[in-house]
């Protein structure tokens, strides 16, 4: 009877846990329906996603800022005699940045200035000269008349001797003149003779005169022919160094070329600086835009002026930057590496290219939250527009 009790008992226990073991299988069958369940609802809730908004967006997180640094140098060199600026310091256009030392430079100013002067006034004298040769040439004319009219008449004077000589040599012969008077007929005829001479001597020298003068009008016309004292080229070329001189002189002044935020600042009070020598940066924060490294496969449907949304690590999700795409770079990082990948060699592995896209920030977000050049960036591209 024991032995029955107990059979019954072990045949009741196996009934429970099969009843147990049956129960437990229904309920992880239905927890794996359920698990299943929500893993297809997941999957087609992401596979919509994806349809409607995931395919149509592109994004990394491999971006950084980036502005057009305005490298500040020297026009002139010279010693500083001060530095009105310091590294984070904002600056507008046109604020003085560095003075240097301009002595040298007012030094120079004033000998071109004087230069400029002397050339005016002989360029004046030039202009002088032309009206005195002028006078000269209209008195060599009435000398050459003078010597012309004193040679008809030594001519004629010398024809009337000769003539006088002759017929006191016919009635000399005749003895109705005495010697005496036929020695005065050779002697005037001898006198006209050379005073004749004389006179063509003084024209010869009339006429030479008068060729020197206008020789040298036309050589000091050529010093101002067609020009005035201001146009002038010897005036002119005083003038540029007169007008580089001041130039130069203004640059001893270095002021700010953009707005923005004064970096690597590397000059100091007393330095001597050379012309084209960098002595600090300008940072144009307002500016800035963004670098973002896009993988090769993701720029199938980037184009020129899609949106761009964009979040800055140092301000997390909490702030979103607008943008448009502003271009996309004419190749990859590693193609414009120091050291490009030789990719013709025995043991090449593929790697997946990165092409920077630049892209262009709403300035409006800029002033209300600026960035500084290096931070990282994430953005996402819209690529249904």
């Amino acid at each position: 009877m024991y032995d029955s009790e107990a059979s019954a008992d072990a045949t009741a226990q196996a009934a429970a846990e099969a009843k147990s073991k049956a129960a437990a299988g229904a309920k992880r069958k239905k927890l794996f329906l359920g698990l299943a369940a929500v893993v297809l609802i997941a999957g087609a809730g992401y596979g919509a996603y994806y349809a409607l908004v995931g395919s149509h967006h592109v994004e990394t997180d491999n971006a950084y800022v980036g502005a057009d640094v305005a490298q500040v140098t020297p026009l002139v060199g010279g010693p500083v005699r001060s530095v009105a600026v310091h590294d984070t310091q904002v600056v507008k256009a046109g604020d003085v940045l560095v003075v240097l030392d301009d002595s040298d430079a007012r030094i120079a100013l004033a000998s071109a200035q004087a230069d400029l002067a002397r050339a005016e006034r002989r360029v004046r004298g030039y202009l002088a000269t032309d009206q005195s040769l002028s006078a000269q040439i209209a008195a060599r004319d009435a000398d050459q008349a003078r010597a012309a009219a004193s040679l008809t008449s030594a001519q004629a004077d010398l024809e009337r001797a000769r003539i006088d000589l002759d017929r006191r040599k016919a009635l000399a012969a005749t003895g109705a003149v005495s010697g005496d008077e036929l020695t005065r007929a050779q002697n005037a005829f001898a006198n006209a003779q050379a005073a004749f001479a004389s006179a063509k001597a003084a024209q010869a020298q009339a006429q030479a005169n008068r060729a020197a003068a206008a020789g040298s009008l036309a050589a000091n016309a050529v010093l101002t022919d067609g020009t005035t004292v201001d146009t002038n080229p010897e005036v002119a070329a005083a003038r540029a160094k007169f007008e580089q001189a001041q130039l130069d002189l203004s640059r001893t002044v270095i002021r700010a070329p953009i707005d923005g935020v004064v970096a690597k600042r590397a000059v100091q009070v007393g330095q001597r600086v050379a012309a084209g020598a960098p002595v600090m940066q300008v940072v144009p924060i307002a500016a800035a835009y963004v670098d973002a490294n896009f993988k090769e496969g993701q720029l199938r449907k980037v184009k020129i002026g899609q949106p761009v949304e964009l979040t800055a690590d140092l301000y997390g999700n909490a702030v979103t930057y607008h943008g448009k795409v502003a271009g996309l770079s004419g190749g990859t990082g590693a193609a414009f590496a120091l050291i490009p990948a030789q990719n013709a060699t025995g043991n090449w592995i593929k790697v997946v290219q990165r092409l920077p896209v630049r892209v262009a920030i709403d300035p409006a977000d800029l002033k209300a939250h600026p960035l500084r050049v290096g931070l990282s960036m994430k953005a996402t591209i819209d690529t249904r527009d």
